[in-house]
């Protein structure tokens, strides 16, 4: 799922930047026969770093996860099939010292990737934050952004996951309290994100700033109210039924809570950004945003660019990890020790 999200993250700037096939080799650290080099300082060339670590990194630790599985189905397939999953799985014959070099990298992967996490959305929130424009100007932003992004992240993971443990029947192997740890984790980053939205008001009333505080207050009750409460409410109110046992096991109430989520987590980005650029220091270039019908084709072509990369991941791969599945399941006995009870 971040690997199909981060690949529709690196999109949007090649289309904000116009000509996307000079877009993309311009934006790259590379020198050119001009001896020219990109701005460091611009925001866009960060956006350019984190996205191509995020995605390395989640590249390394989705493939190197999949090597096992890819060597268990090369070995019931034929054909093309099989030299293809060969291929993919690195001649992996399951001998212990190939388990350990394995679970050492993988370990290492799982390492880096968690402190990837925090830096990755801390840069984005710093495209933001680093400029004076009223409402991004703050230091809330990397923390808030790494709690929306767990608990967006959260939210897309039930709502991507119930529909494939039903379809392909994995009730056996994705049991209720796996669906409950990811709801409660929900239900803790959406106080997080709780508490970042009312920092974010005290913030601005506390600084005496009247440019900041002018914006909060319009986000409230100006012109684009109604997206600042859909995603106060769809962010903050609706999973606090988290709280409630009941509602955890209830999975279509869950379900339809995580996609409040998911809705709510888009109004939080429309909102930074919308309310914040639409009244800026100067009166004269005020005016009020109504997206058209390419931001509104693009932004659903983002939505199916990524299913299309799911429906193919789903079509191709193993949705679980067999090889963990395996380590967790009871071991069969073996045949002496079973015979040896059989005669007793």
């Amino acid at each position: 799922m971040t690997i199909f999200a981060v690949i529709c993250a690196a999109v949007f700037p090649l289309i904000h930047m116009g000509r996307m096939w000079l877009g993309a080799y311009w934006a790259l650290p590379l020198p050119n026969t001009n001896n020219l080099w990109i701005n460091f300082r611009s925001p866009l060339v960060w956006d350019v770093f984190a996205i191509s670590t995020y995605f390395t990194t989640s590249l390394l630790f989705w493939y190197i996860g999949l090597v096992p599985d890819l060597a268990s189905i090369r070995d019931r397939v034929t054909g093309i099939k099989r030299l293809v999953y060969g291929f993919m799985s690195f001649g992996w014959r399951g001998t212990a010292r190939q388990w350990w070099h394995y679970e050492t990298g993988y370990g290492f992967l799982a390492a880096l990737a968690t402190p990837l996490v925090l830096s990755v959305h801390s840069v984005v929130s710093w495209d933001f934050a680093m400029s004076l424009q009223p409402g991004w100007h703050t230091v809330i932003f990397p923390p808030y952004f790494v709690a929306g992004a767990i608990l967006s992240g959260c939210a897309m993971v039930y709502n991507l996951l119930l529909p494939v443990r039903q379809m392909f029947r994995l009730e056996k192997f994705i049991l209720p309290e796996h669906l409950d740890a990811c709801l409660r984790l929900t239900l803790l980053t959406s106080t997080i994100v709780f508490y970042a939205y009312s920092i974010e008001f005290f913030v601005a009333w506390y600084s005496g700033n009247p440019y900041e505080w002018a914006i909060f207050a319009k986000r409230a009750h100006g012109p684009y109210a109604f997206y600042f409460w859909v995603m106060m409410f769809c962010n903050c109110i609706f999973p606090m039924a988290f709280w409630s046992k009941k509602v955890r096991s209830s999975i279509p109430l869950s379900f339809f809570i995580c996609i409040l989520i998911n809705v709510g987590m888009w109004f939080e980005r429309y909102n930074i950004i919308v309310s914040s650029l639409v009244e800026d220091f100067l009166p004269s270039s005020w005016g009020h945003f109504e997206p058209g019908l390419w931001e509104i084709v693009i932004t659903f072509g983002s939505f199916g660019l990524f299913g299309t990369f799911y429906f193919i991941f789903v079509k191709f791969f193993p949705i679980i990890s067999l090889s963990e599945i395996k380590l967790i399941m009871p071991k069969p006995l073996s045949g002496k020790a079973t015979g040896g009870h059989h005669h007793g």
